[in-house]
């Protein structure tokens, strides 16, 4: 407790540090355009000895209307229980994603283990840029009874804990050892998290101490809040610039990233390509920001991109980023773009990617952005032959993937290919429903061949491509889109990681489809593995062999027995048809359902002529090893710096 006595003229209320947190998130809002939203939707939480008596008692309280000072909250926010930490930290990533950013969740965990397991989350947010909020559980601030339990002791500093590890995964960090330093915790969180070019994980560490301690809180900190998103128009010159050297260009593209879609700039992307008649390729996050069909899109870029997207990338003079942060993916390991005089022209909120590749940085928001050079650049247009041919790659590419969606490899094999089980889920989801997934070769898969028809029907975590994101990420879609099916593609070694969520859609009557597709090993780093030279090494579910290696038969493992222990209806599907039948009856269902299915371990994609660079040994006894080895010597010559 303070020393010193409060200002007599600032009106205070007496709570604990939990309580005046969790008061705190009721009372906050975002806006945008003039559209006014509940920041916080809620609090995931497992609880444990370092905050079921702080944070888990305040959350109660505030459930029960128990405030005895008169005190109404502007909003509910309802807590939920998770599984898993790192689940719950996925859950509100998914969330705030189909929120646009605009709203997002809490998460709660116990002091130690509790806390440190949402690490891995805390990176994927801030590596995606997806605003969550974090509440780890400290040791105590007094230090009285150290070491509490699980605690880690060091001993070059005392006031180290397992919590440091949040502070590079985070965009902010704070620890409370005061219940006096809370409120300007609070206000820095909210800062960063209603920031689109500076959001992600933002951690405040609470002592477990300090949660049930008590303090005379200025009732200003509770006062209902509203955070504009801020659209940062573009500096004139910069948009000249831009216009300028976009008008010079003979084979001008647009590489489309996630923040066209956070910006709800797909409207614009439309208007302006359809009057400049500049191609648009679309990176992971950028998928969806405008019609697979529409005549100007070439679809997925890079190394899981289209021959479509990548033949004009490759000749391209003029790229125009919008809202994408250049991954290694989008641009091929810098192979993509071959063009020697290539010029970037990078429309982005944030200066990290605003000037990356050397490019013509125009710091703004995409909407504005791009409304501001479609007006610069009236008059402007490709040749009608440029557009055309853009078309014309577009309607080719999709005509592959209607042979590979509808291939018959199944019927050949007696094991569906995934491209004919994408094919089905494709044909039968809404142009609404949301299609989910994260890791393994299913996003490499879907993003050359998913045929987005809405901004937010493809959700593929792909900034850090964490498996076992995909259950809890679509259970955090589900609950931020109730009106809309979301299909959740996760293969068997995904699903492995992380399918315990799945009683929290139970739990939270949240519907989702879950499509589990059982190969017996990992598709996309075997056929990686096999690729340069290491022969599927250990990529594959099998028991132990006589001889000591894991290469004996297929491990006797129902997935789908499982599933159904977990509270989740199960169909299973053998054929195609059975498998679109399966999926219909899903989506017909109100209720979370399975559809089972066993695939080909080796069933391909198209190749849309993209590279990843994976440096293969440079030294081998290995002959496998060795061709691959020159193999990849010959690709990494095509590499460029981009400077």
């Amino acid at each position: 407790m303070s020393a010193v006595p409060p200002n007599p003229a600032v009106q205070t209320v007496r709570l604990t540090v939990s309580q005046a947190v969790v008061r705190f998130l009721q009372a906050q809002f975002s806006e945008r355009d003039g559209v006014r939203q509940q920041f916080f939707g809620g609090v995931f939480g497992i609880f444990g000895h370092g905050n079921v008596a702080g944070v888990g008692q305040a959350l109660l309280e505030a459930e029960e209307g128990a405030l005895g000072d008169g005190w109404e909250p502007p909003a509910q926010v309802r807590y939920m229980t998770g599984r898993n930490e790192q689940a719950m930290v996925h859950a509100a990533v998914g969330y705030a994603r189909q929120k646009d950013r605009l709203q997002t969740l809490a998460v709660t965990a116990s002091v130690g283990p509790g806390s440190s397991n949402m690490l891995t989350g805390a990176a994927l947010a801030t590596i995606n840029r997806i605003p969550v909020l974090l509440l780890p559980a400290d040791v105590f601030a007094t230090r009285v009874a150290s070491p509490v339990l699980q605690e880690l002791e060091q001993p070059y500093g005392y006031d180290v804990s397992v919590n440091d590890a949040f502070r590079p995964l985070s965009k902010f960090f704070d620890r409370v050892w005061r219940p006096e330093q809370l409120p300007s915790a609070l206000l820095g969180a909210m800062r960063v998290l209603t920031d689109p070019a500076e959001t992600g994980a933002a951690t405040i560490c609470l002592p477990e101490d300090l949660q049930a301690e008590a303090w005379d809180f200025p009732v200003e900190l509770f006062r209902e809040r509203t955070w504009r998103i801020a659209r940062p128009v573009p500096e004139k010159v910069a948009i000249a610039e831009a216009a300028e050297l976009i008008r010079s260009a003979k084979a001008p593209l647009v590489v489309a990233g996630g923040g066209v879609v956070y910006s709800q700039a797909t409207e614009a992307l439309r208007t302006f390509v359809e009057a400049t008649g500049i191609p648009v390729g679309q990176s992971q996050a950028g998928k969806g920001a405008i019609r697979y069909d529409h005549p100007l899109s070439l679809g997925a870029i890079g190394s899981t991109g289209t021959t479509a997207a990548n033949e004009i990338a490759a000749e391209a003079d003029v790229v125009i980023g919008i809202g994408t942060r250049y991954s290694d993916f989008t641009t091929g390991s810098r192979t993509a773009f071959q063009n020697p005089d290539v010029r970037f022209v990078n429309v982005n909120v944030a200066s990290l990617d605003a000037v990356k590749h050397a490019g013509l940085p125009v710091q703004a928001d995409a909407r504005e952005a791009l409304e501001a050079l479609t007006a610069a650049l009236e008059g402007f247009s490709t040749p009608d032959a440029y557009r055309e041919r853009a078309a014309r790659l577009n309607r080719a590419w999709d005509a592959v993937v209607d042979r590979f969606f509808h291939s018959g490899i199944g019927e050949e094999k007696g094991l569906l290919a995934q491209a004919e089980v994408i094919g089905a889920v494709d044909e039968v989801a809404d142009d609404r429903d949301v299609v989910v997934c994260a890791a393994g070769s299913l996003p490499g898969d879907l993003h050359c061949m998913w045929r987005s028809r809405d901004p937010k029907q493809y959700h593929v975590e792909y900034g850090y491509s964490c498996m076992g994101y995909e259950i809890p990420g679509g259970i955090g879609v589900a609950l931020a889109a109730p009106d809309r099916d979301v299909f959740i593609t996760v293969g068997d070694g995904s699903y492995l990681m992380m399918p315990t969520e799945l009683v929290t859609a139970v739990q939270e009557d949240a519907k989702v489809i879950v499509v589990l597709l059982q190969n017996h090993g990992f598709a996309s780093i075997g056929a990686l593995s096999e690729q340069h030279g290491s022969q599927r090494f250990g990529t594959k579910y099998r028991k132990r062999s006589e001889s000591g290696r894991l290469e004996g038969g297929k491990l006797p493992v129902d997935l789908a027995a499982n599933v159904e222990s977990l509270g989740i209806r199960t169909l299973r599907a053998g054929t195609r048809e059975e498998l679109v039948a399966a999926l219909q009856d899903a989506k017909a269902s109100a209720e979370s359902t399975c559809v089972y299915v066993e695939t080909d371990l080796y069933s391909e994609a198209p190749d849309g002529g993209g590279w990843w660079d994976v440096p293969v040994s440079e030294v081998s006894h290995l002959e496998s090893t060795r061709t691959a080895r020159t193999w990849y010597e010959g690709e990494k010559r095509t590499q460029r710096p981009l400077l």
